[in-house]
């Protein structure tokens, strides 16, 4: 298999709201198409994501989205001083810096940056 493109999709309760959300926290300028009703789906770097107006339950499982950034600890303090309610910003030596936190209708996300000292 050779892929072209991904796109990940994650459903939201208010779409035009989520859209605000997803594109302010993650600086995302690319403009939106809409390839069915109820779904927005905006560029984010390498892959597309596909924001879709649905209930939100969980079954239990969660899938968690995770972008690779320059430098997590500087996305970190962006993320922090626009009021995002982040989990800890963790330092594996010689590997990755990383911190996870959800969106407002509890999808997984996750920012990360590798690190070699």
């Amino acid at each position: 298999m050779k892929l072209t493109s991904v796109t990940v999709g994650m459903p939201v309760q208010d779409l035009e709201q989520a859209e605000r959300w997803y594109r302010r926290v993650f600086e995302l300028s690319e403009p939106a198409i809409s390839p069915a009703p109820g779904v927005v789906e905006v560029p984010m770097g390498a892959i597309d994501l596909q924001l879709s107006g649905e209930p939100v339950a969980r079954s239990g499982a969660r899938n968690t989205l995770r972008v690779g950034v320059e430098n997590a600890a500087a996305e970190y303090e962006r993320l922090s001083a626009l009021g995002i309610e982040l989990g800890p910003l963790e330092h594996v030596p010689g590997a990755v810096d990383y911190f996870d936190f959800d969106d407002p209708d509890g999808n997984a996300l996750g920012v990360y940056s590798l690190v070699l000292d």
